[in-house]
């Protein structure tokens, strides 16, 4: 390992707020901030951000941090990038200002584009270059909308005059002062524009969604060169060393660095990813190929299954409806009944995600009697996840992987009650971490890397620590049961 004093800033902008995290090179949090901000929903199933409002709040967290550390005396060596993914923008190369507001991975306005195109009988290649299926989750036929939409778009796009990017790229690009357009591997394995095989743009996809590829970032290893930071921003030229999607940056920081480790991480939606090595594994049971991370030019694969709304549903009983006052509530109130008293919340608030790939679903709470009260809804929401978590981990299993135990991180895995739900339902012990921010730490292992802080990700494997370890207790024919009545109900908001 490299010089252990080492400061690695981590800038993760997620889908409810924007942090930034300062890390010592053996993985203590020096310093921390973070700003939450509002979603955007213009129609039903669309959601919007304001990329000005992750810009702002992207900024202000990370100057936070750094003033944190000038108090401390200490300075940043690298800074490392993860990103809510998908989420796509297209902007100015020669004002930075983008033409529409960010459409976010969670929104559905696409969902006819991509039936059409379904039917057409494009699915299939979309599947064998890009591991993804057609679904208005992933970025390209988001950026077919704006173009599609804004006058004008489309024609300075050909002109080169328009850039686009999932999150990251956004931040590259400002963070550099407009110097740098690029992102890594596992952002780029997101959008349906990319070939996970040979590791690039591919021309027929674009020709597909009808996007110039002038508009595309460059794509890069996800620890190396991006650039430094423009002086203006920070007062100082920091190198940009590492960058991944949070999902994947939450797998390197969950050091699940050989074929089969796996972690899920319970945010906003939830996502379990699977590492598959260098092996590129296409499944049979409707989860993804994607690429885990790529570095010194070699690509790791991963399988991955996500769901699309997972703290978002905890959310919603407390901000839709007021069941709860704080999040961590939800842990007491669930705990309060023995079980659900046959109540079903079913999330599918913008859709279904994998392995249903339902984008018309959506939410329902079954089986309601007088009896039921807060307390049901409450243990209903919480094992709405637990129960999804059990479908993609079955279809994982179906393809060959049944993981020995899984990893988690993620707010929802500092409820304890939850753990166990997942330990009993999945039949598999559950791990949390010492280290409660793995998204971010990933981000930061990353730089590390880049910089040369860490020599190989041996070094960052032993940093990894487990915290709180759940055994399944629950009986198998009682977990069966419960899996079978959630899938019959289940199937009341189910499309097709």
């Amino acid at each position: 390992m490299g010089d252990s004093d080492s400061i690695l800033l981590a800038i993760d902008q997620g889908t409810s707020s924007s942090r930034s995290i300062a890390f010592s090179a053996r993985g203590a949090v020096i310093a921390l901030s973070q700003h939450p901000f509002e979603q955007i929903y213009p129609a039903s199933g669309w959601v919007e951000h304001d990329p000005e409002v992750i810009w702002a709040t992207t900024l202000s967290t990370a100057r936070e941090v750094l003033r944190q550390l000038r108090a401390q005396q200490r300075r940043v060596a690298a800074i490392g990038v993860t990103n809510q993914r998908e989420t796509t923008l297209l902007w100015d190369r020669r004002t930075g200002i983008p033409v529409y507001n960010a459409i976010v991975w969670q929104d559905r306005r696409t969902a006819d584009e991509c039936r059409k195109l379904q039917e057409a009988g494009h699915e299939d290649e979309v599947i064998e270059k890009t591991g993804l299926r057609l679904d208005p989750y992933f970025s390209a036929t988001k950026l077919t909308w704006i173009f599609d939409r804004v006058p004008g778009a489309r024609a300075s796009a050909e002109a080169g005059n328009l850039a686009f990017g999932t999150v990251d790229s956004f931040l590259i690009w400002r963070l550099t002062g407009g110097r740098i357009h690029a992102t890594d591997v596992s952002n780029a394995s997101r959008t349906a524009l990319f070939d996970i095989r040979s590791g690039r743009w591919d021309e027929a996809l674009c020709g597909l969604f009808r996007v110039p590829m002038k508009c595309l970032p460059e794509v890069r290893d996800s620890a190396g060169d991006f650039g430094v930071t423009d002086e203006d921003v920070f007062g100082a030229a920091l190198p940009i060393r590492g960058v991944a999607g949070d999902q994947q940056a939450a797998l390197v920081g969950q050091a699940c660095f050989s074929e089969g480790d796996v972690k899920s991480t319970y945010g906003t939606g939830a996502f379990l990813v699977l590492n598959t090595g260098q092996r590129l594994l296409r499944s049979h049971n409707r989860l993804l190929s994607t690429v885990a991370y790529r570095l010194n030019g070699v690509t790791t694969y991963a399988l991955e299954g996500s769901i699309l709304s997972a703290g978002a549903t905890i959310q919603w009983l407390r901000d839709g409806l007021g069941i709860i006052s704080r999040a961590p509530e939800i842990e007491l109130l669930a705990q309060s009944v023995t079980d659900s008293g046959g109540v079903y919340l079913l999330p599918a608030f913008t859709g279904l995600g994998a392995p249903y790939w339902d984008p018309d679903a959506r939410g329902a709470i079954v089986g309601l009697t007088r009896a039921s009260s807060r307390a049901e809804i409450a243990r209903a929401g919480l094992d709405s996840v637990v129960y999804q978590t059990r479908d993609l981990l079955d279809a994982m299993a179906a393809d060959g992987i049944g993981p020995a135990q899984l990893k988690v991180d993620g707010g929802m895995a500092q409820n304890g009650f939850f753990l166990q739900r997942l330990a009993d339902v999945l039949g598999v012990p559950i791990l949390r971490p010492k280290m409660a921010e793995s998204t971010a730490f990933g981000a930061a292992c990353l730089a590390g890397l880049g910089h040369g802080v860490y020599g190989s990700l041996e070094d960052i494997a032993r940093l990894w620590e487990g915290d709180v370890r759940c055994e399944p207790k629950l009986d198998p024919a009682a977990r069966s049961k419960e899996m079978e009545s959630w899938r019959e109900a289940l199937q009341r908001v189910r499309s097709r």
